[in-house]
């Protein structure tokens, strides 16, 4: 049936052209503007234009073409707010659920004004009813008023000579930060633009990023999103961002320019900010769903413009939705206009807001075709195939909730992932689980046994520890347990096994012992990542030991449980200069960014030295027997940097110095053995994770005993 449709207005004495099908979404051309909706279920579009009193001029799509219905407005400029009512079956048995008293978002909106009350009016079903009205019509309550309206954008933006960085993988290092928790408390940012845009490109925040090396700034969701109403309920919010509405525009609660398209600009001016600094922006992406959740949730844009199209329904069941990520529903990426939707979104961002690349969040989504994840899937072709897509960098969270999700090392080889594996292993290694060595030498070499074969190179994993998700670095040295009492789940909620140690006292404590003993934990966890083959990562706020005070779902928490604390720069001044030293050591010598991975192989016929060797703490080379047995806990790596076969970007030989590390996760001293012979006569240490900063001035011959503290770490670099 056809849902009933609000009383019909007198045509519009606004003037009207047919326009264009192509580009979608309202675009403004520096005379007027072009509105363009695909829906291939409506009998009827109107396009209703907001007047800044409310009032609303509704325009009928009369040009239709591919199941596009568009116009062109002569005298539409930006800040127009608008939306549009769609008019087809309300058919929730067999997928439909047209409202045309639901005044629906665009799809490609590039700007959002207003909120959502979250009032019946959003809801195309009576909320006081147990189920979503499947039979007879929905409640006739116009939206208007209740929901936010899209924006029309002014597009031209004065980029002057901006330049996207282009920085190689293996030269990358990524910092994944949130906009307000990384701005919130900043002392020397204007209170004013604290939580923006604006904030996060002020020079304290760029200096230092780049005092600490960092090559490139990973922002948690900045495209439009909800605030769920449940969450809203408990007087909490949304933090992270995962819950999409709007592909093409930028958060506009993160602009301290609130006005019509405000957040366009300010966000383009960042990137810009960021490029002059020659720092990347990377954006996580969240293409596996969107804001209107499950049957119950309300009606903002998709649901209403051609539910059966955006959403993956459920066989046999048509008013349900597949859910492969928890939200309650999953954006079908096998129909060609929501894959257009996807693959237009990410070209807009990169040709029109310049970012440099995108982290996809619970990629494996949007690789099922009809159930299974695939590599073949329609989305990994078109990826493959996009001139300008396939040009930036591409991470995936290899994983998603559904049967078979997990595929850390299975993404086609355009793509790097997010490495879930190096995650477990390097924490498993340093709280001394047993037996994880042979799996500790695979991660800390670039795990060619997940990435070699598909072609890809050691660069593919992104190397992480600690991320948004989970304990901070600093809490996962505090906390057995999780504490997410204060997200109103009855602690609930969030990962319970997390391969965390508190060091012997759960959380804070005045203990010396304990304390040093955590310090040193990070800067082991630090000093491993920053050493490992691979593309690393740390999280915002980990260089100065920021907590959570035992929350790792902080999701929902848009609070100083969950902000950055920028007084432990101060109070954790030795970690922050510890965390500059050992990203700093990465920089400079080239054999901890191989672009290629060790072979394993003598350097020349007949030559005993090799790009690696393993070496157990009496300096002798590890036999396959020694894989096996207690030794799991101390081992050293021998790193030649003579032997770098791949050359550098004008196809010179790359030589740097060479080095050992010597790692010791077990609970008391042990004594290593400098190794004799071809490898050094000299070494002298370059970083030690025993002490606060890591400063050292060991020098040690061939030969002789190095007493390695109980959990640490020493680097010593070749010198004779």
């Amino acid at each position: 049936m056809t849902a009933a449709s609000p009383a019909p207005k007198p045509r519009s004495a606004t003037t009207v052209w047919p326009g264009e099908s192509y580009p979608l979404g309202a675009t403004y051309d520096g005379a007027g503007t072009n509105f363009s909706l695909f829906s291939e279920v409506a009998d009827r579009v109107e396009l209703c234009l907001i007047a800044k009193d409310g009032t609303e001029e509704r325009i009928d799509l009369e040009e239709v073409d591919g199941y596009v219905w568009h116009a062109y407005l002569p005298t539409v400029t930006p800040g127009q707010r608008y939306g549009f009512r769609v008019y087809g079956p309300w058919d929730p048995p067999a997928g439909h659920r047209c409202d045309a008293s639901k005044l629906l978002l665009d799809p490609y909106g590039k700007s959002f004004h207003g909120d959502f009350d979250f009032g019946q009016e959003l809801f195309s079903y009576d909320l006081a009813a147990d189920d979503l009205a499947s039979g007879g019509t929905p409640p006739q309550l116009d939206s208007l008023g209740h929901t936010m309206t899209s924006v029309v954008i002014n597009p031209f933006f004065q980029w002057g000579s901006d330049r996207a960085p282009r920085t190689p993988y293996h030269e990358t290092v990524i910092y994944e930060a949130h906009v307000k928790g990384m701005t919130q408390t900043h002392p020397g940012i204007p209170e004013e633009l604290r939580g923006t845009y604006a904030g996060l490109a002020h020079p304290v925040i760029i200096d230092h990023l780049k005092s600490l090396n960092i090559t490139a700034i990973e922002l948690m969701p900045v495209h439009a999103f909800m605030h769920d109403h449940r969450l809203l309920d408990l007087e909490l919010r949304n933090y992270w961002g995962y819950n999409t509405f709007g592909f093409f525009a930028p958060h506009h609660q993160y602009a301290s320019n609130r006005h019509a398209g405000g957040a366009v600009a300010e966000f383009k001016t960042m990137v810009k900010a960021f490029h002059e600094a020659g720092i990347e922006v990377i954006l996580d992406v969240v293409y596996n769903h969107t804001a209107e959740g499950n049957h119950l949730g309300p009606t903002i844009n998709f649901r209403g413009i051609d539910n059966a199209a955006y959403y993956r329904l459920l066989d046999g069941d048509l008013r349900l939705y597949k859910d492969f990520t928890g939200t309650g529903n999953s954006l079908n990426a096998r129909h060609p206009h929501t894959l257009q939707l996807i693959m237009d979104s990410l070209r807009y961002w990169v040709l029109d807001m310049h970012v440099d690349g995108f982290r996809f969040d619970l990629a494996s989504t949007l690789a099922r075709e009809f159930y299974d994840v695939d590599r073949l899937s329609a989305f990994f072709d078109l990826v493959q195939q996009d001139p300008v897509v396939s040009q930036v960098k591409l991470i995936a969270e290899p994983w998603d909730i559904g049967e078979g999700g997990y595929q850390v090392g299975n993404f086609p080889g355009l793509w790097t992932e997010w490495n879930g594996k190096y995650r477990d292993t390097v924490r498993d290694y340093w709280r001394g689980e047993p037996a994880t060595l042979g799996e500790f030498a695979s991660r800390l070499t670039g795990s060619s046994d997940l990435y070699e074969a598909t072609g890809r190179r050691p660069s593919a994993s992104i190397n992480f520890v600690t991320c948004h998700d989970g304990f901070t670095l600093n809490d996962l040295v505090s906390y057995n347990e999780k504490h997410n009492e204060a997200n109103g789940e009855d602690n609930r909620d969030g990962e319970s096994h997390n391969r965390s140690w508190n060091c012997g006292v759960e959380g804070p404590t005045d203990d010396p012992d304990i304390t040093a003993l955590r310090g040193k934990q990070m800067r082991n966890i630090l000093a491993t990542l920053m050493l490992s083959q691979g593309t690393p990562m740390i999280a915002h706020g980990d260089e100065i030991g920021r907590t959570q005070r035992g929350n790792n779902n902080v999701y929902c928490q848009d609070s100083d449980i969950a902000w950055m604390d920028w007084s432990l720069c101060e109070t954790n001044a030795d970690l922050l200069d510890f965390t500059r030293k050992v990203i700093g050591v990465r920089k400079k010598h080239p054999v901890f960014r191989r672009r290629r991975f060790f072979e394993g192989k003598p350097i020349r016929s007949g030559d005993e030295v090799r790009d690696i060797a393993w070496l157990t703490p009496a300096g002798t080379e590890m036999t396959p027997q020694d894989w096996g047995t207690g030794l799991g806990q101390c081992v050293a790596v021998f790193l030649n940097g003579e032997a770098i076969f791949a050359p550098n970007a004008r196809g010179e030989r790359v030589v740097g110095d060479s080095f050992l590390l010597c790692f010791n996760a077990h609970d008391r001293v042990q004594d290593f053995a400098a190794p004799e012979g071809f490898y050094a006569n000299e070494w002298t240490a370059e970083l030690d994770t025993a002490d606060p900063t890591g400063a050292t001035d060991l020098v040690v011959a061939a030969g002789e005993k190095i007493s390695l503290p109980a959990r640490s770490v020493l680097v010593l670099r070749k010198t004779a």
